[in-house]
């Protein structure tokens, strides 16, 4: 919830989100209409959907239990190299390298301050060579909040990196489209595209290629030239 965006935002929705999906299995036995419901006005719809899939996985492949080990957890829906050493370190205490935008700055920062286009196959040994072993947790919520330090006092050092993306602004954006379309269907299950013309009146552009984008991604599903959440 806290990626990309603001944290008086999100501490609402947080206690609201857990107070109506308590563990995995209150989430996954959910409908994906509940959980896009209470996810609006944090942005980023693909985020719930894939912890939906994810909590339904936990539940099928481990009892409801999120499994221990790295590898276990990256064999789920939604969960990539970084969120499953993020979790093993910051839920499990155990001590996995693993690399994050205020990680980056850090090691860019000090080791790489001549340097442009710098890649993370370049700092990921860097980050393991320093790793407390003994207490994972601590150090990685230090490089964090000196990582963000140092984006306020030296600019971004993440823009000597090779994968920085400058994330354009969302009003305007085909996301704030896209966000529109799902907020549409969820007041209005069963609205079809000439209604969505009518509500979205002003921003229809791509609504058709944005409608079958948002049917594959698993967002909504078409039924009779009709929509619903998925």
């Amino acid at each position: 919830m806290l990626q990309q965006t603001q944290v008086d935002r999100v501490r609402d929705k947080y206690v609201a989100f857990l107070q109506a999906f308590p563990d995995f299995a209150a989430l996954g036995n959910a409908a994906l209409a509940d959980v896009l419901a209470l996810w609006q006005g944090l942005g980023y719809n693909r985020r719930a959907v894939a912890l939906h899939n994810c909590a339904k996985a936990v539940v099928q492949r481990h009892g409801g239990t999120l499994p221990v080990s790295v590898e276990e957890m990256e064999a789920l829906p939604g969960i990539g190299p970084y969120t499953a050493r993020a979790v093993a370190a910051f839920a499990f205490g155990i001590a996995t390298p693993f690399i994050e935008t205020n990680i980056r700055s850090v090691y860019i920062h000090h080791y790489f301050q001549d340097r442009a286009g710098v890649k993370d196959s370049e700092i990921m040994p860097l980050v393991a060579q320093t790793l407390d072993a003994a207490n994972p947790r601590e150090w990685y919520y230090a490089l964090m909040d000196y990582g963000a330090m140092l984006k306020r006092t030296h600019g971004n050092p993440n823009r000597k990196s090779v994968h920085h993306v400058r994330q354009a602004p969302f009003r305007g954006s085909n996301r704030e489209r896209r966000s529109m379309i799902l907020k549409a269907v969820l007041a209005q299950p069963g609205v079809s595209e000439a209604e969505l013309e009518e509500l979205l009146r002003g921003k229809t552009e791509r609504l058709h290629e944005n409608l079958q984008a948002l049917e594959q991604e698993g967002f909504i599903r078409r039924e009779l030239g009709r929509y619903f959440i998925q």
